[in-house]
């Protein structure tokens, strides 16, 4: 039976935080299974204090050659993970996403068919990306009963949204604006049934 202090060295560990480790950015990402990023400077400090000599300019490069991306996975919150790792968790993490949309904004929804609002959301974005302010305005004009905020949380929920840069940059600021993880990697998601995840079913009633 393992005491308190090996079980703290054991997850510790487990998390790259007992020392620094002489890793690549990107298996030490893959390893922890992304990394919180609601505030965008949250994974360079992460990872500085998991990596021996992080160079934080160099994984905005990497970031801006879309070896990374910033999405929303585990809890509804930002994260960043590698572009294969984006592809794979984004279905399983389809049905708490349905769940927060609908439990934050279904009221609100009442009446849009969502389907179709999401599809139309995909279009708008693939075209340029938007901030989810803006998707919301654009689909209003379809939508006028609904609010607008809540239109744009149709995109962020029902769609694998990526934050794309210069947001996420280490030390620059720049607007949250959305696209696809499929336009903007130019391969598909997993198939959420091939990984043993039954794809979602949405309803607002």
């Amino acid at each position: 039976m393992l005491k308190n202090r090996d079980l703290n060295r054991a997850t510790l560990s487990r998390q790259l935080l007992l020392r620094r480790h002489r890793m690549d950015p990107a298996a030490a990402v893959e390893h922890l299974v992304g990394l919180h990023s609601q505030l965008p400077q949250n994974p360079y400090t992460a990872l500085w204090s998991r990596l021996a000599d992080f160079d934080p300019a160099a994984f905005s490069v990497r970031l801006a050659d879309r070896e990374f991306v910033r999405i929303s996975l585990q809890r509804s919150t930002i994260h960043t993970v590698t572009a294969d790792d984006c592809l794979t968790l984004r279905p399983v993490l389809q049905v708490p996403q349905d769940r927060t949309l609908k439990s934050a904004f279904g009221r609100q929804l009442a009446g849009v068919d969502i389907e179709a609002a999401a599809d139309r959301a995909r279009q708008l974005t693939e075209d340029r990306p938007m901030t989810f302010n803006d998707i919301g305005t654009a689909l209003a004009e379809q939508w006028p009963e609904a609010s607008p905020r809540a239109l744009g949380m149709i995109a962020r929920h029902r769609l694998s949204m990526v934050q794309v840069p210069p947001r996420g940059f280490w030390q620059r600021g720049g607007e949250s604006r959305h696209t696809t993880a499929e336009s903007w990697l130019g391969r598909r998601l997993a198939v959420a049934g091939s990984l043993g995840v039954p794809a979602a079913r949405f309803s607002l009633r």
